[in-house]
């Protein structure tokens, strides 16, 4: 069905998937933001920056011509959420096919309008075939063919069948699902409560507490995730619990070092100065409680990780601020 596929991004997880991509794939275009990176991965065949140890195949191809990775009939992306509608917009300015498939695989929440990732790409690409990709995906891992799962999702039923298809490597087992906004907002949501995890560990708090935490952000997900849009058991799956528990508990996960540095006295500004990769939850958290005040949904946990990143509250005060909250039964949804 996909002749010519691009993907947009030379991040971790885009470089990953183009590598996963070309095993299957006769070429695959690799799209990254800036000359002097595209040359280097071109000579290197190695993202040293963000995938280093993983070789690049030789039938992917490496352009910072946006227009050129524009020819294909599918198209990953997978740039930051902080830069995607500009990407997205200078696509439209390409003369991108009418037909053209668009697949998520960014992990992020837009800042100001609450838009989905999807959403975005409706307000730049208007009547492009959309779907997204998410999943308990660490690129490090996936890049290696170390076995893992995720999820396709699409509200055209019609083309799932391909999609999974496609994405079905040899390590890498793909569920499909029509809940597109559910699985992007898993995907979003769980990269606050891993800051939230990393902090607890940063501060020593103990696999109780953490594992205490984790429990209750799947609620607070569960909670905000319905009011948005997504549907409850979505955010049991693998875009939602299976995704919080990888991030919350893996080495690899960026976000939860991004906690445990806070956790340990770091400010945010200074972590965030010395690291090449995003980490999603700190805009995610400002966009997350922004679409919590906005419904009157009580999201304890963002609120206190948006304190500590944008507020300059202390993470022992905010940890503390979670357990002076007054007792309520487990099963109440707030």
């Amino acid at each position: 069905m996909f002749s010519k596929i691009s993907v947009i991004g030379a991040g971790g997880w885009g470089t990953a998937l183009a590598a996963q991509l070309a095993e299957t794939q006769p070429s695959v275009r690799l799209w990254t933001h800036t000359a002097g990176a595209a040359e280097n991965l071109r000579a290197s065949r190695v993202n040293a920056d963000y995938l280093p140890g993983v070789r690049l195949p030789e039938n992917v191809e490496i352009t910072n011509d946006l227009g050129v990775t524009a020819e294909a009939d599918l198209l990953v992306m997978v740039v930051p959420s902080r830069a995607y509608r500009e990407v997205a917009a200078r696509l439209a300015a390409t003369g991108l096919r009418g037909d053209a498939v668009l697949v998520s695989c960014t992990k992020g929440i837009e800042s100001d309008t609450g838009y989905l990732m999807t959403q975005v790409l409706e307000d730049c690409l208007p009547g492009r075939r959309l779907a997204v990709l998410s999943g308990p995906n660490l690129a490090a891992e996936i890049a290696r063919g170390v076995p893992a799962a995720g999820v396709i999702g699409s509200h055209d039923a019609a083309l799932l069948p391909a999609l999974q298809e496609l994405f079905s490597f040899s390590a890498y087992r793909a569920y499909t699902s029509e809940d597109v906004e559910g699985i992007q907002l898993g995907g979003a949501l769980k990269n606050i409560f891993a800051i939230a995890a990393g902090a607890s560990d940063g501060l020593g708090m103990g696999d109780n507490a953490k594992a205490a935490l984790v429990t209750r952000a799947l609620a607070e997900m569960m909670r905000l995730g319905v009011a948005l849009g997504g549907k409850r058991e979505t955010f049991a799956g693998l875009s939602g619990i299976g995704d919080l528990m990888v991030t919350c508990f893996s080495k690899h996960s960026r976000n939860r070092g991004f906690g445990e540095r806070v956790g340990r006295g770091e400010t945010p500004a200074e972590i965030q100065a010395s690291m090449k990769m995003v980490a999603e939850g700190v805009p995610t958290a400002h966009s997350a409680l922004q679409c919590a005040r906005r419904l009157g949904i009580e999201a304890p946990i963002t609120a206190e990780v948006h304190a500590v990143l944008h507020e300059n509250k202390s993470p022992r005060k905010a940890l503390g601020a979670l357990l002076d909250r007054p007792p309520k039964p487990e099963a109440d949804t707030a």
